[in-house]
């Protein structure tokens, strides 16, 4: 069926399949407004984002302890994304599917996705640095599965296994910003965190910042037998495969897949630059 039919057959007159045409508006929506904070929200967001991770890694690290089991200690994680969800702050994982798309549809600048992501990063780890601080002088009986999750990552040498989880973990973490902006459903958008949660934490995926949580825990107790050299390597390897994982297997294909919307967004911006008498991007 034709571009021309979908139009007429669609309440939304776009050129996608309704419930594509009202996801796209969403998630283009959040994106202008996610790009363009200035530095303090993004800042302030990402320090939080790094806080509520820490505290899914203490539900995490309780269900371990008693259980030795880290399917069930990955669903415990959840709270951890379900604090994200439901308190609006940022991982900087999340950031592959929208500000992609934003930039995409030419509603911000590289320059402000690049800022983004650089600041959300950091202040990720500096709040769940300091949080794992305090969760290991809480909780001195989690040094023992503190400091084993920490080492099964810190430890992990660069290899094709290694690189294959940081990737799924990427695709795992967009898929999930994916499915939370493609209802208006708060109950599916649960379930939605509560599934990556389990596949995160539970598969023992390699993801830059939940993982990078776990290695600073291990450090804080003292008794962990790598230090920040080891972490700094892992995170490298690991960051490249998120990104690749994210952008490559989830994100550019739902930008193929949004080809005529995009175009749609390009004349409308072209469009409101000749009225303001701006030159053509």
């Amino acid at each position: 069926m034709s571009n021309v039919d979908r139009r007429q057959l669609g309440h939304t007159g776009g050129p996608m399949e309704d419930e594509l045409e009202e996801a796209f508006d969403r998630q283009l929506g959040e994106g202008v407004q996610r790009l363009h904070r200035p530095w303090r929200e993004i800042l302030v967001t990402g320090f939080f984002g790094g806080t509520e991770v820490a505290i899914g890694i203490l539900a995490f690290l309780l269900v371990l302890e008693q259980t030795d089991s880290h399917l069930l200690a990955g669903l415990a994680f959840s709270i951890g994304f379900l604090a994200l969800l439901l308190g609006h702050s940022e991982l900087f994982t999340e950031g592959f599917l929208i500000p992609v798309l934003t930039v995409a549809a030419r509603r911000a600048s590289w320059a402000q996705m690049l800022k983004l992501w650089g600041g959300t990063l950091a202040a990720n780890l500096v709040g769940g640095w300091l949080m794992m601080w305090l969760i290991v002088a809480g909780f001195p009986s989690l040094a023992a599965p503190l400091v084993g999750s920490g080492s099964h990552f810190a430890m992990a040498p660069l290899s094709v296994q290694s690189l294959s989880l940081a990737v799924l973990a990427g695709a795992v973490i967009t898929l999930m910003t994916r499915m939370q902006h493609g209802t208006d459903s708060m109950p599916a958008k649960i379930a939605a965190a509560v599934a990556a949660a389990f596949l995160l934490a539970g598969g023992q995926l390699f993801h830059s910042v939940l993982d990078s949580l776990l290695i600073f825990g291990a450090l804080h107790t003292g008794e962990a037998g790598f230090g920040y050299g080891q972490w700094a390597q892992w995170f490298a390897y690991t960051v490249v495969g998120n990104v690749v994982g994210g952008l490559g297997l989830v994100t550019l294909l739902r930008l193929v897949r949004s080809k005529e919307r995009l175009q749609m967004e390009w004349s409308s911006v072209r469009g409101e630059q000749e009225q303001r008498g701006e030159p053509g991007s």
